[in-house]
């Protein structure tokens, strides 16, 4: 999937990022019991998804940054903070945030609610 301009800059590099928090934690997209991206852009949630393999309608369940707004660090923290809540609903496991910043930089955490 080609996005244009930002919106293809912004789109990629989550998911290296979370590639890469996966492996370095030897797990799999399919641990995760819920997925929230801090992202500008709609298409960007729908390129992680489908480059990850996993539907897009698993991820940023109870809102997301793009109803929040967009700035970096309470928005990622709120989403962080929701994320943890939401596991705590869905009786623990694993949970994966990420999120792109300055243009072209990704980052990804895995977290665990026990």
């Amino acid at each position: 999937m080609d996005l244009p301009g930002q919106a293809g800059i912004y789109g990629r590099c989550t998911v290296p990022a979370a590639e890469m928090a996966l492996a370095n934690a030897g797990m799999k997209i399919t641990d995760m019991k819920a997925i929230k991206s801090h992202n500008p852009f709609a298409t960007n949630d729908i390129n992680f998804a489908k480059k990850m393999g996993i539907d897009v309608m698993k991820m940023n369940n109870y809102g997301s940054s793009l109803i929040y707004g967009h700035p970096q660090g309470p928005t990622a923290g709120r989403i962080i903070m929701e994320m943890l809540e939401e596991m705590v609903l869905l009786g623990g496991g694993y949970c994966l945030f990420t999120g792109c910043a300055a243009g072209d930089t990704g980052a990804a955490m895995i977290f665990k609610v026990g």
